[in-house]
């Protein structure tokens, strides 16, 4: 059985580090003279190695809570930590370095450039990062290889089915050896058998990496593949329950 709220989710190993934490975090979105509440008071914390997943239907804050852990917003009140960094007060151009150095991002769109091959889009943030071009290519190669997509280095997204440039997603988000993998309804745009390999493949790899996978989504097949539950109801965690491995 899971823990419920009265009590704090142990790390997944003794010691294991806080790679996220939220203290009193709310978020307010003003819409002229009308205010939402996104976020309500969230405390959280994280740790490496974690596969865990946000639920809740639209509009319960998931979304929102997962864009503040990705430095793409910033909180109305509390405070924001990754890997031990104050993330919630840094500038625009700190924000985008430790994006760049920490996290990786899959998105329900998949989100990659259609003039690049499959290779090349794994490896445009190692090109970011000033990587030379031997080694990107062979982190590109050994990524795609083991999300099952060797052999198609050299295809474009528009030569890819939905389920194979969600792959190329997930291995683009791994390319930096990220601290997280934030992934915003992944499986949205996939059938069930995509869905499933998908999130099958996201486990291994959390499993055999030690990469901290944090998943946004509606869809409860989630569930199955994931070891912490947290579900967000009108902009607070309504339960938050760890899995046994």
């Amino acid at each position: 059985m899971g823990s419920r709220l009265e009590g704090p989710i142990s790390p997944p190993s003794p010691g294991a580090q806080t790679v996220f934490a939220a203290h009193g975090v709310t978020k307010v979105y003003h819409m002229g003279e009308v205010s939402v509440h996104a976020l309500r008071g969230i405390e959280l914390e994280l740790y490496a190695g974690e596969f865990v997943v946000l639920l809740g239907p639209s509009g319960s804050g998931k979304s929102t809570l997962l864009h503040l852990m990705g430095a793409l917003d910033t909180p109305s009140e509390g405070e924001v930590y990754l890997n031990g960094t104050r993330i919630d007060t840094l500038g625009k151009r700190d924000a985008a370095r430790m994006r760049l150095e920490n996290l990786g991002f899959v998105f329900q769109a998949y989100n990659l450039i259609p003039v690049l091959s499959a290779a090349e889009n794994v490896e445009f943030i190692l090109q970011l990062q000033g990587v030379d071009a031997k080694a990107r290519r062979a982190r590109s190669t050994e990524l795609l290889n083991e999300v099952g997509l060797g052999g198609l280095e050299n295809r474009r997204p528009g030569q890819l089915s939905g389920g194979q440039q969600q792959r190329v997603a997930v291995a683009r988000a791994l390319a930096s050896h990220p601290a997280i993998v934030l992934a915003d309804e992944p499986t949205a745009n996939l059938d069930s058998s995509n869905s499933d390999e998908l999130l099958a493949m996201m486990s291994r790899l959390n499993e055999e990496s030690g990469v901290t996978f944090i998943v946004a989504t509606h869809d409860p097949r989630v569930i199955a593949h994931t070891r912490r539950h947290i579900v967000l109801t009108d902009g607070r965690i309504d339960t938050d329950e760890a899995r046994a491995a």
